[in-house]
C-alpha cells in the first residue's frame, strides 16, 4: 500500500432507514432517546436542510451510490426486479453504473457493506459485489427486511439461515392478547448485521476503509429488543397495535417505535466505541443521515405523537419537506468544527464528490449531479449549482419536485389517469412547512423550473412518466 493510500481517512457513512426529520434529540426530539447520534452532532456539523435523493428507499439508494439525481438515474421508484423469487431483490442498477464504492476500491480503500442493499438481486448487474465492494452482509431484498426475524440475511452472494422459525413481516391478530415474543425468533437480524460491520473494522483498522451500513431501523415492521421497550413509559400506550395497518402487532407501539429508534442509535454507539478502540476516531469521517422521511404511520407508529417530522408536512412516499429533508450529521476530526451547524440547502447527490474529495483531495473526475460539501464541512460556502436540486419519483402517482435556492416547486399525480395535480411553488424560507402555495402568483418561475426539469431529464423506461416521456 503506497504512502498516499495509507494517510487517506476511513469514511463511515450511516444511513438509517424511515428516519424523520425530528426523530432524534439533536434534531428537537424530546421522548425518544438518541445519546449516540446526539453526540456525534457536538462533535461534528449537524445540516438542517439536508435532503435525501428520494422520497422511498431503492431510488434513495440509487441516488446516493451513483451520484445521479432522479431525472438522470437509472432507479426511479420501488420496483421487484421480478425473478420470481418469495424474496426477488428490486431492479439492479446496470453493470456500467458506477458507485462511490467502485471509485473508493479504484483509489485503494477496503470497502464493506452491511445492511439493506435495494438495487438488484445477488447475482444480477446490481449485486453489492459486483457493484464495488469486497465484503457485503445484509438484507439483498427490502421484502425479506420487513422482518428483524427472517428466514435468511445474504453474506457475499450466499443466503445464510438465521432463523428456524422466522417471523412473517406481515400478519394480523383481531382478537386476543398481543405477546411481542410471539413476534421474536432466535436471531435479531440488526444486532447479526452491526456485529459483522464490527468485524469488517477489526480486519481493516490498518488499512483505510470505506463502510458503508445501510441499518434497517426503524423501517417497520416493530420487532425492537425487550430492554428498550420496557424503558419507555407504559403510560404512552393504552392500545396495542393489531396488524391492522399493515406488519405485524406490537403490544406497546408507540414505546416499540421509540425503541427502534433508541436501538439504531445503540449501534452507532457500538460503531463509534470500536473505531476508538483501535485509535481509528482521528482517522475517520462518519456521516450519519436517513434514506427518506418518517414512515406514513403504518406497522403501529405514530408519528404525530413524537412529531417525528418536526412539524414539516408530508411523510415517506411524499415530495414534500417531510418525505425529503432528513437529519445529516457529520463528523470530521481536524476539519469540522464541533458544535457547527449549516442551513445550507443539500442533498444525497452532492455526497459522491465530497467522498471523493474526503478521500483524496479529487472530486471532478467523474461525471455527476452534485457538489462536494467539503467547502461547507471546513466553514465555507458550496459552489453555485448550474441546476436545481431535483426529484423526479415515478411511485405514489408520479411525482416532480425542484428546489431553487429558497423556491422549491412540485407537481403529484403525473402518472394519474385524469388530470395530475396543478404545480405549486413555496418559498422555502418564509414557509417551510409549505402551507402557502404560491404558484398563481409566481407562474413565470414555476414555468423556468419546469423547464429546467424538462430539458435535463433523460427518459427511463422502467420508471416511466408516460405524459411526459412521450413528448
Amino acid at each position: 500500500m503506497s504512502a498516499s493510500v495509507a494517510k487517506s481517512p476511513n469514511i463511515v457513512f450511516i444511513l438509517a432507514d424511515d428516519l424523520g426529520y425530528g426523530e432524534l434529540g439533536c434534531y428537537g426530539q424530546e421522548k425518544i432517546k438518541t445519546p449516540h447520534v446526539d453526540q456525534l452532532s457536538r462533535e461534528g456539523m449537524k445540516f438542517t436542510q439536508h435532503y435525501s435523493g428520494a422520497p422511498v428507499c431503492a431510488p434513495a439508494r440509487c441516488v446516493l451510490m451513483t451520484g445521479k439525481h432522479l431525472a438522470h438515474a437509472e432507479i426511479r421508484g420501488n420496483r421487484d426486479s421480478g425473478n420470481g423469487r418469495k424474496f426477488p431483490g428490486q431492479w439492479p442498477i446496470a453493470a456500467e453504473a458506477r458507485t462511490i464504492a467502485e471509485v473508493l476500491k479504484g483509489r485503494g480503500y477496503v470497502t464493506g457493506a452491511f445492511g439493506k442493499w435495494g438495487l438488484g438481486p445477488a447475482g444480477s448487474t446490481g449485486d453489492p459485489n459486483r457493484q464495488g465492494f469486497d465484503r457485503y452482509y445484509g438484507f439483498i431484498c427490502q421484502r425479506n427486511a420487513h422482518s428483524y426475524y427472517p428466514p435468511y440475511l445474504d453474506s457475499d452472494g450466499e443466503e445464510i439461515a438465521i432463523n428456524k422459525n422466522p417471523v412473517p413481516g406481515h400478519r394480523q391478530k383481531k382478537v386476543g392478547e398481543i405477546v411481542a415474543d410471539d413476534c421474536r425468533d432466535e436471531n435479531y437480524a440488526a444486532d447479526l448485521i452491526l456485529a459483522e460491520a464490527l468485524k469488517f473494522i477489526d480486519a481493516n483498522k490498518d488499512h483505510s476503509f470505506f463502510l458503508y451500513l445501510p441499518f434497517v431501523e426503524p423501517h417497520v415492521a416493530m420487532h425492537p429488543p425487550q430492554e428498550w421497550v420496557d424503558r419507555y413509559p407504559r403510560e404512552w400506550d393504552e392500545n396495542p397495535y393489531r396488524g391492522n395497518r399493515g406488519y405485524i402487532p406490537h403490544p406497546r407501539p408507540r414505546a416499540g417505535y421509540a425503541a427502534m429508534i433508541s436501538d439504531l442509535d445503540e449501534h452507532v454507539g457500538a460503531v463509534m466505541g470500536r473505531l476508538k478502540k483501535h485509535g481509528l476516531e482521528g482517522d475517520t469521517i462518519v456521516i450519519f443521515t436517513s434514506d427518506n422521511g418518517a414512515t406514513h404511520d403504518v406497522g403501529g407508529v405514530d408519528t404525530v405523537f413524537f412529531n417525528s417530522v418536526g412539524g414539516l408536512r408530508g411523510r415517506k412516499g411524499s415530495c414534500y419537506e417531510g418525505g425529503l429533508r432528513v437529519p445529516c450529521v457529520v463528523k470530521w476530526p481536524g476539519k469540522v468544527k464541533p458544535g457547527s451547524s449549516s442551513d445550507v440547502p443539500c442533498y444525497f447527490p452532492d455526497w459522491f464528490p465530497t467522498l471523493m474529495e474526503m478521500a483524496s483531495g479529487d472530486s471532478q473526475k467523474e461525471k455527476l449531479d452534485g457538489l462536494s460539501l467539503v467547502p461547507v464541512l471546513s466553514g465555507g460556502k458550496l459552489a453555485r449549482r448550474d441546476e436545481p436540486m431535483i426529484w423526479e419519483f415515478n411511485g405514489y402517482g408520479g411525482i416532480v419536485a425542484l428546489r431553487d435556492g429558497k423556491w422549491k416547486a412540485l407537481r403529484a399525480g403525473l402518472n394519474s389517469k385524469n388530470k395530475p395535480g396543478d404545480w405549486e411553488l413555496y418559498d422555502l424560507d418564509a414557509d417551510p412547512k409549505e402551507q402557502n402555495d404560491l404558484a398563481k402568483k409566481y407562474p413565470e418561475r414555476v414555468r423556468r423550473l419546469e423547464t429546467m426539469w424538462l430539458e435535463t431529464r433523460i427518459v427511463e423506461p422502467d420508471f416511466p412518466i408516460p405524459r411526459v416521456d412521450e413528448k
